[in-house]
């Protein structure tokens, strides 16, 4: 497992506490979503190797939920309007 280290930086400004806090969050949510994707990926190939259509299944939508969680702070931002 990775270990990311991100710095703290003190701010005045709650809001901007906040921010930096919801960034922080939103990068963890990015890398399980880039481990997601990776490990559905590795099942597809798998399946491809095996002939198995219930493991290229279970690949194909472990793709999709972790593209989906990769780019959820985007998809958020799309629907909110800002």
């Amino acid at each position: 497992m990775a270990v990311m280290i991100v710095p703290a930086f003190a701010a005045d400004d709650p809001l901007q506490i906040v921010e930096n806090l919801s960034d922080f969050i939103f990068s963890l949510i990015r890398a399980i979503g880039l481990i997601l994707l990776g490990f559905g990926i590795l099942q597809l190939g798998l399946s491809l190797k095996s002939h198995d259509p219930s493991q290229r299944a279970n690949g194909m939508l472990t793709i999709a939920g972790g593209i989906v969680i990769t780019f959820t702070k985007e998809i958020l931002t799309l629907i909110t309007g800002g």
